[in-house]
């Protein structure tokens, strides 16, 4: 969305987003797991429901800025339901950490979404968390690390 709109957004929550891959990768390298990343190009994953949501949101993020804005929400959304179904069921503490330090900076990234939705008068629904954490998430301040 850099590349269409040139809003700092989408060029400093993707270089965020690289330290969460650098840390995963810790945990990768530590417990000997495969990296599913390390031969894919950007944007091109290996489980077709993943390509399929990649397609369908950058295709949605194309009709317009606020367009746009609010995919970046919908992924945060869907990266928060993820984390968090995740963390009730992972036990390891070198793992919940990565969890909780990937979740903080997804509600980051949310909020920072949503800020710039409210900016642009429009409105987002979560589709994978629920109202409630929504909110609690959009009407808290930023997290630090």
């Amino acid at each position: 969305m850099f590349d269409i709109y040139g809003v700092n957004v989408f060029q400093n929550i993707p270089n965020s987003e690289l330290s969460h891959m650098e840390a995963m990768l810790l945990i990768i390298r530590k417990y000997n797991l495969v990296d599913p990343m390390e031969t894919n190009a950007r944007g091109v994953y290996a489980n077709p429901v993943l390509q399929a949501l990649y397609t369908q949101l950058v295709s949605q993020g194309r009709v317009s800025l606020l367009a746009a804005y609010q995919v970046g929400a919908t992924i945060e959304d869907l990266d928060i339901s993820d984390l968090n179904s995740s963390l009730a069921v992972t036990n390891n503490q070198d793992v919940r950490l990565v969890y909780d330090f990937l979740n903080k900076g997804s509600r980051n990234h949310m909020r920072s979404f949503y800020k710039n939705i409210k900016n642009w008068n429009g409105t987002y629904t979560p589709v994978y968390i629920t109202q409630a954490e929504f909110d609690a998430i959009v009407n808290s301040a930023m997290e630090r690390f």
